[in-house]
Order: C-alpha cells, then sequence, then structure tokens
C-alpha cells in the first residue's frame, strides 16, 4: 500500500509544481504591471504639473 501512495504522490507532483510556478509568474507580471502604471502615472503627472496643466483627471471630458 505504501507503494501507492508514493506513486500518487509522484504522479501529482509534478502538476503541483507547474501549478504553483505558472502562478508565481502571473502574480509578478501583474505586479510589474500595476507598479508600472502606477510610476508612468506619477511621472505623467509631475510633465503635466511642469508644464502648468490641469491634473489629467480635471482634464478629462465628461459624458454628461
Amino acid at each position: 500500500m505504501d507503494s501507492y501512495w508514493a506513486a500518487v504522490v509522484w504522479s501529482i507532483l509534478p502538476t503541483i509544481v507547474i501549478c504553483v510556478v505558472f502562478w508565481f509568474i502571473l502574480r509578478s507580471i501583474l505586479r510589474f504591471d500595476r507598479t508600472e502604471r502606477r510610476a508612468y502615472a506619477r511621472i505623467e503627472a509631475e510633465e503635466r504639473a511642469k508644464r502648468g496643466l490641469p491634473p489629467r483627471d480635471a482634464a478629462a471630458p465628461t459624458a454628461d
């Protein structure tokens, strides 16, 4: 019976490892994207302030 459970664990282990690696990669990509957008928004806000333009939210036209 011990060899049966060992075979089950060794059969499932590669799938679990691949899932964890895939999850970690996707999580890293999403975090990088969020951080990059935040940095880009900060730089854009600084550049708009240098030129004397209103903040991006105030400059956007409303759809009323």
